[in-house]
């Protein structure tokens, strides 16, 4: 007898019995209101196993999926280097002899980006002339909010894209994103949650983050939870010479200290309607800078180093007279804000633990030739081998 023949439920039972009720159950379509579905599923120990896979964007730059920090004092070329290394995403092309994962690149050009136009001619001009493919890469330029608004750039990049999943999206800067205080822990850990909310929405992807330095140069400017959040911090600063250099400090699943020298070539793209020359540069590889690694350091070692190259890279003037400095060495900065910049940036809260970590460090570089001071001054000396004593 068939299901509808019963009618209910209640004259099957009376009908034919409990079996008959059971085998009826059994037959109907199942329901799931979707109220029972587990949200999380724990993998036992024998089902996680090590990918193989390729994890990374940029090989030992940049990782595949996670929060990137792109930082260094204004004006030090962060955004031509951060520009030149999406390009090299957006087509597939290997970086510097590094293996890159291609995928289309998202990029908000938020400061500046007016002149934006003229640094994607120059490299058009300059890469591309006989490249007749579409490039996968989408400029926005228009202010936002990325805490209010980021459900909208969402939706924005989802229609547009025409289904296509961005491999990275790059926020130049995160002052211009952020409408509230880059120092207030509140305000920091919604845009930190935005970006997150900004990743996941298109499957995973890595989001950059061009920022400034803070003042003492240091570290990446506003509240420390940024450097906690990332995945990936790049120092980007300006040698004595004006090369650029990009340093990759930390990587949560990677090996750090990969040095990236760089250089901006100047180039003309004609004539604006006034007949004057519009120009703007390019990064190119700098010729005879070397990224090979120097000797091995410990972790506040590294961060006295650090925090002296930026200083100098954002502070350093010319040696004054009584700073006694070896002949050719062109930028010093105060000994003693390298100190105060060293202990701003060192994990602990104890005064003593900072002063002796810091009177080690500075013994440990000048030993080796990577760190000098006289009297106030400090500076990074330009022939290490022969500034030791």
């Amino acid at each position: 007898m068939s299901d509808k023949a019963h009618g209910d439920i209640n004259d099957t039972l009376r009908a034919e019995g409990p079996d008959a009720v059971r085998a009826r159950y059994d037959r109907a379509p199942k329901f799931n209101d979707g109220k029972h579905q587990q949200r999380f599923t724990l993998k036992p120990f024998e089902a996680i196993k090590l990918s193989t896979a390729p994890n990374y964007l940029v090989k030992g730059i940049l990782p595949d999926v996670g929060l990137a920090v792109i930082w260094g004092p204004p004006k030090c070329g962060k955004s031509f280097w951060t520009f030149d290394l999406s390009m090299h995403i957006a087509l597939g092309w290997q970086y510097r002899g590094r293996k890159v994962q291609q995928g289309t690149v998202v990029y908000l050009a938020l400061e500046g980006g007016h002149g934006f136009a003229a640094r994607v001619e120059a490299w058009r001009r300059r890469h591309l002339a006989n490249h007749r493919e579409p490039v996968p890469f989408y400029l926005l330029d228009v202010p936002l909010d990325l805490i209010a608004d980021h459900g909208e750039l969402i939706r924005a990049i989802r229609e547009q894209l025409g289904g296509r999943k961005p491999a990275a999206i790059m926020i130049d800067t995160l002052n211009r994103a952020l409408a509230g205080n880059e120092n207030d822990p509140e305000d920091m850990a919604k845009f930190i949650k935005a970006a997150d909310k900004l990743r996941a929405a298109f499957g995973e992807c890595l989001i950059g983050i061009v920022h400034h330095c803070g003042v003492r140069g240091s570290r990446p400017r506003g509240h420390t939870s940024l450097s906690g959040a990332d995945d990936v911090q790049i120092a980007v600063n300006r040698d004595k010479d004006g090369n650029i250099i990009a340093t990759v400090e930390h990587m949560k699943d990677g090996e750090a200290g990969a040095v990236i020298a760089c250089r901006l070539d100047r180039i003309e793209l004609g004539l604006d309607d006034d007949g004057d020359p519009i120009t703007s540069c390019l990064i190119i590889p700098a010729e005879g800078v070397t990224s090979a690694k120097g000797p091995k350091l410990s972790d506040a070692n590294k961060l006295a180093l650090v925090t002296l190259q930026t200083l100098l890279a954002a502070e350093g003037q010319p040696p004054p007279a009584d700073c006694k400095v070896p002949q050719g060495t062109t930028r010093v900065c105060s000994a003693i804000k390298w100190r105060e910049a060293f202990y701003a940036a060192y994990p602990t809260d104890k005064p003593d633990t900072k002063q002796k970590a810091f009177v080690r460090a500075q013994i440990k570089l000048h030993d080796l030739g990577l760190a000098a001071v006289s009297s106030a001054w400090a500076w990074c000396p330009d022939n290490p081998d022969k500034s030791r004593k």
